[in-house]
């Protein structure tokens, strides 16, 4: 009997010592979480994800950098980007180390190095292009039951640098390679529009004609491409063939010019088969250029 009161009270003791132990991790856990986030990461309320102010600090001061080739001192930084000098030191310092960031001879200049070329041409544009949009492409192709085609500007021609097949028994494909024209398909429409004013004008100029292709007046043509970009897509019976309605969306690159074109050749059908309709098709177009623009920008751009 003695025995087991002891027990019992031992047990008491130790139930009571960890809930004691267990209160006291929970209010440190409690104090230490604000200074977590601080340092690792805060709650966005707007986008409800996290964001790591370090890295956005880090990430301002090379954005910051690369647009001043001659380089910047520590003043000149933090005064830039509205922070102390203290705020931008260890990260600065950071950089430094890691070869993304060099100083000048004298040490009181900082400027970008070319760690991040370096990086980025790890990754050929056309060939990571590509490996982005074609399991896009081959998404969009099953789910609408149309072909579909990337179509890139070269040396002022308009080529087809990737093409999917629809499923299914009937389909209508570009050749991978193929060059069509600028003035009458929605691809050159879209690649054309979506460019500033002085890159139209040089790509209109050095455009070659294509076979079956007509020059369209500049001042035509401009009001053409206006309407393509305020509406954000093209649409419109294809000039080369009958029955099909050509849909162009562009991929966008951050500053909003167009990189590439993705179209898909609509054919309708008219047996009893349930197949998707138009409208269907232009929102999976549309939202497949929307993905593949964001892959390759690393942000959503494209229709309004």
């Amino acid at each position: 009997m003695g025995g087991g009161g002891a027990s019992t009270q031992n047990s008491h003791m130790s139930c009571r010592f960890i809930n004691e132990l267990v209160d006291c991790v929970n209010e440190n856990l409690r104090l230490m979480l604000p200074q977590c986030r601080k340092g690792y990461g805060v709650l966005d309320e707007e986008t409800g994800k996290y964001r790591a102010p370090a890295l956005d600090k880090g990430l301002d001061i090379l954005e910051f950098l690369a647009a001043s080739p001659d380089g910047l001192t520590k003043v000149e930084i933090a005064k830039g980007l509205g922070r102390t000098a203290n705020e931008i030191y260890r990260m600065l310092s950071t950089l430094e180390r890691r070869n993304y960031v060099t100083s000048s001879p004298g040490g009181d200049k900082f400027m970008l190095s070319l760690k991040l070329l370096m990086l980025a041409n790890a990754h050929p544009p056309r060939r990571r292009l590509l490996d982005i949009a074609e399991p896009l492409m081959r998404q969009f192709t099953q789910k609408s039951e149309q072909s579909s085609h990337l179509a890139l500007w070269e040396d002022g021609n308009v080529v087809i640098s990737s093409s999917m097949s629809a499923p299914g028994n009937w389909r209508l494909a570009l050749r991978p390679g193929a060059t069509v024209g600028m003035y009458n398909t929605g691809s050159g429409f879209v690649l054309v529009a979506f460019q500033p004013d002085q890159t139209r004008k040089r790509m209109i100029g050095e455009h070659h004609l294509v076979k079956g292709e007509d020059r369209i007046p500049d001042a035509t043509f401009l009001k053409t491409l206006d309407h393509v970009k305020e509406v954000g897509f093209s649409r419109g019976a294809s000039q080369t063939l009958t029955g099909v309605i050509n849909l162009s969306f562009p991929i966008l690159d951050p500053s909003g010019c167009a990189i590439a074109a993705f179209t898909c050749p609509y054919i309708e059908r008219i047996d009893d088969y349930d197949a998707p309709t138009l409208d269907d098709v232009i929102a999976m177009a549309g939202e497949a250029a929307k993905q593949i623009g964001r892959q390759v920008s690393g942000r959503f751009l494209g229709l309004r």
